[in-house]
Formats: C-alpha cells, sequence, structure tokens
C-alpha cells in the first residue's frame, strides 16, 4: 500500500513530526487525526510540508503515536474526504480595498487587467491551512491558479499591517508591520490580530474566508 507520509520523527520529549508529500497530504492527515484524535494528542500544528504532533507523555508514547500516524497516513487513499479541519468558526468575510502597491505588477505578470485580478482573487472560498511567520498571519489556500506567483525579488523592509498579498500559491494578510517579500494586491481594516481576544487570531487554522472588494 502506497502512503504520502515520508517520516515520522522525534520532535522533543513530547511530539513527533510526521513528513508528507505536500501541503495536501499533511491537511488530509491533520483532518484524519481530527476526525478520530488518537489518545493522549495534545495539538496538530500543519506547515507546509510537515505536521507537528504534541502528546501527554503519561497516556501515549513516541512508539505508539508513531504507528498510529503511519496508519492513518496509509489510509488516506481510502478514506478520502475533506482535506481540512472543521472549526466552530463562521466563515471570515474580509473587505479588501484593492489599492496595494503591486497590483498592476501582478496584472502585467499575468497577462491580465487589473480588473481581471480583482475579480480572480475575490471568486475562491479560501481555508487557513496553517499559521507561521508571525502571530496572526495564516497561510490560505485556494488561491486562483493563474495568482501563483514568486515572492519579490527585493523584499520590503516594511509591509503595512492589514496588507492583503499573494505569493507561492498562497494568500496572505500581514497582521502588523513587518518586513516581506509577497506582492502586495490590496489592503484591510479587519484587525486580524488581538491579544485581548480568545482566540487573538481570527486566521486559524480550518477557518473560511472570503475576500470582498471594498473602497
Amino acid at each position: 500500500m502506497t502512503t504520502p507520509l515520508r517520516g515520522v520523527r522525534r520532535a522533543g520529549s513530547a511530539a513527533l513530526l510526521a513528513e508528507l508529500a505536500d501541503l495536501a497530504d499533511v491537511l488530509a492527515l491533520r483532518a484524519a487525526l481530527e476526525r478520530e484524535r488518537p489518545e493522549g494528542v495534545r495539538e496538530l500544528v500543519a506547515a507546509a510540508r510537515t505536521l507537528l504532533v504534541t502528546y501527554d507523555p503519561a497516556v501515549t508514547g513516541q512508539d505508539r503515536l508513531s504507528r498510529t500516524v503511519a496508519e492513518r497516513a496509509a489510509a488516506l487513499p481510502e478514506q478520502g474526504g475533506p482535506a481540512t479541519q472543521e472549526t466552530d468558526y463562521d466563515t471570515l468575510v474580509v473587505p479588501v480595498r484593492y489599492d496595494g502597491p503591486d497590483l498592476a505588477d501582478v496584472a502585467e505578470l499575468t497577462g491580465r487587467t487589473v480588473r481581471e485580478v480583482i475579480d480572480r482573487h475575490t471568486a475562491p472560498l479560501y481555508t487557513v491551512a496553517f499559521a507561521g511567520f508571525m502571530p496572526g498571519f495564516g497561510y490560505l489556500v485556494g488561491t486562483d491558479p493563474v495568482l501563483h506567483l514568486p515572492r519579490r525579488s527585493e523584499p520590503r523592509t516594511a509591509v503595512p499591517a492589514g496588507s492583503v498579498a499573494v505569493a507561492g500559491g498562497f494568500t496572505g494578510v500581514y497582521p502588523r508591520s513587518s518586513p516581506g517579500g509577497w506582492q502586495l494586491l490590496g489592503s484591510t481594516d479587519v484587525p486580524l490580530w488581538d491579544e485581548d481576544r480568545t482566540p487573538p487570531a481570527l486566521l486559524v487554522p480550518g477557518r473560511t474566508v472570503r475576500f470582498e472588494e471594498t473602497t
């Protein structure tokens, strides 16, 4: 039986790291483990090609959990089903002013008009695949293939908070000002990170997102 799992290795004293072929396999494995969470598992943290599984050493062990993860991964082609975890959050609608400094360049790179770029960016229903880079930054999948673009050759030293951008097949929104090299399409005033909110991040893994043009 083929499996998308490339390996499982120890990550500290109470975690293991499952390495997979690509993001789709990561999300599928996470969904499978969420549907029937193994005893002792605490968190499932996805990245582009890995899934970090933390656990309670008093309940389960490295070898036992590694075998369970391998079995679930081997069963993925048979299981099918959704590739993203379910959450209790409604779809987040993010109003965007499509006034980004890279919008015209993106249109030229893709051979589309600015209007077509905006329409293609607002059309999909996105899903937060995983979080990283900084607190509150979610990597959204579902971006139109036309907008799968590389990062800028020269990153900016400061990208304003609320910037909506694309790069490497993902869409992201900068929750605070930071350096960055993604292609900036526009901006939003939605507060994506608030330490006084529970949870602080709006873009939690598994949440669905729509972008809506505003002025």
